[in-house]
């Protein structure tokens, strides 16, 4: 039975590949109009097939170093792309990323992760491959599937529509609502001239086919400002797919630039994609603490018991992206910022990821970002953590397919300097309270 499944998903996994690859190749179709300065949709004549822009390289690529390309703030004068190793892009934006196979140290560092590159030769974050072969391979390939998620910011959605998805963050088809939409293509595009945005008019001739979209919350189009460590310490309960807008908000990381932090992130998610900002909650019931981990990026400890519920409420330290005349402001719940210290962690932030000397273990340790400089919790046995400088956590060295719970995790030790963590999976009848 193992072996069967083993054979099965690894079959979806390759198929799944190849399918991501046509469904973004698609949305460059749908979007070599779009004007990033007025998002009303123009349509265009193309001159002739051979001055038609092209979407992939002229050369083949290997076989077995797939090629996952992505549009984004494609202008109409689509300049001819040049492939070269690990890499291609143009003047357009155009990006194309290689998953497997070698790379090129100086432009792909190891590891199955997704980056663009900025014109001036730096990385910037953008998506997690392996993530997201993982995701789309618990589907079947033989369906109609639209793939996607809202913007953050309620005056987002309510700007172009609450039932498509954002381009920016990403969207995905399968193979055969890919076909579908290329047969209709030219008679959605004159149907849905007026449309006011590529991602609104995609929705719309898809919606035509008889298809709506089904919503990942791993996917992100950072419809926010300001900081993002709030909403990065407690992300959903999926697999990390994407990001957009990321080079918007405040480094994530204190005292790095977002270059660095950028690069900071990709070391845990060299280690281990799977478990990357997932959260895991545990309790220190001798102090009354409650510990909570981003996996790969953040801990904080709060010097309360809090429920998850409540702790999987994203901190409120960023602002949305444009607000509305009164709230709610977000697609999300979220709580406020705090000076109780009974509600305010204390944050640490991922120092160093690395492998334990058996290599069974991945170790993260976090080191704290700042003095909380509030006194103790009193209703809770005014047990300071202020001496806590670093947290290590130690999870097990293997992927973690199955995210139909969160981990759970046990205190290790405690003592005036530093804390230790286990992760380990949840008991059947546990409860995490």
């Amino acid at each position: 039975m193992a072996s069967q499944f083993s054979k099965d998903f690894f079959s979806a996994t390759i198929f799944w590949k190849t399918l991501l690859a046509l469904g973004l190749f698609l949305y460059l179709i749908l979007v070599p109009f779009l004007n990033t300065q007025n998002p009303s949709l123009s349509l265009i004549k193309w001159a002739s097939p051979s001055s038609q822009p092209s979407i992939i390289s002229p050369q083949t690529p290997n076989q077995s170093q797939p090629h996952i390309l992505r549009a984004n703030g494609l202008r109409k004068n689509m300049a001819t792309q040049e492939r070269i190793p690990g890499i291609m892009t143009d003047e357009t934006q155009v990006r194309a990323y290689a998953p497997d196979g070698p790379r090129d140290p100086g432009t792909f560092p190891g590891g199955t992760r997704g980056h663009e590159m900025d014109r001036d030769g730096r990385r910037r974050l953008d998506f997690f491959v392996d993530n997201i072969v993982d995701v789309l391979a618990e589907y079947d390939h033989t369906k109609y599937y639209y793939l996607g998620w809202h913007s953050e910011s309620v005056i987002s959605n309510y700007w172009f529509s609450f039932n498509q998805a954002f381009g920016g963050g990403g969207i995905v088809l399968s193979y055969p609502l890919a076909k579908a939409l290329v047969r209709d293509m030219d008679g959605c595009l004159i149907r849905y001239a007026q449309s006011s945005s590529a991602d609104l008019i995609t929705m719309t001739c898809i919606a035509d086919i008889g298809v709506n979209l089904t919503p990942h919350k791993g996917i992100h189009q950072v419809d926010l400002h300001g900081d993002f460590s709030g909403y990065l310490s407690a992300h959903p309960k999926v697999p990390l797919m994407t990001f957009h807008h990321f080079d918007a908000m405040d480094p994530i990381f204190p005292n790095m630039d977002r270059f660095e932090s950028t690069r900071h992130l990709m070391k845990a998610a060299d280690a281990d994609q799977s478990r990357l900002l997932q959260q895991t909650i545990c309790y220190h019931r001798q102090t009354n603490w409650s510990f909570s981990v981003a996996w790969g990026y953040s801990a904080q400890i709060y010097e309360n018991i809090y429920p998850r519920s409540y702790l999987q409420m994203p901190i409120e330290t960023f602002g949305p992206w444009a607000k509305g005349p009164k709230p709610p402001f977000y697609m999300f719940n979220t709580r406020p910022r705090s000076d109780n210290p009974c509600e305010a962690p204390h944050f640490f932030f991922l120092e160093s990821v690395y492998k334990s000397v058996k290599g069974d273990e991945i170790i993260t340790s976090y080191i704290r970002a700042r003095p909380r400089g509030l006194p103790p919790c009193a209703s809770s046995g005014n047990h300071s953590a202020d001496s806590i400088s670093r947290i290590r956590f130690f999870s097990p060295a293997k992927k973690r397919l199955q995210i139909d719970r969160c981990e759970c995790c046990d205190i290790l030790r405690v003592d005036n300097v530093k804390a230790e963590v286990k992760f380990r999976e949840c008991k059947i009848d546990e409860i995490i309270a």
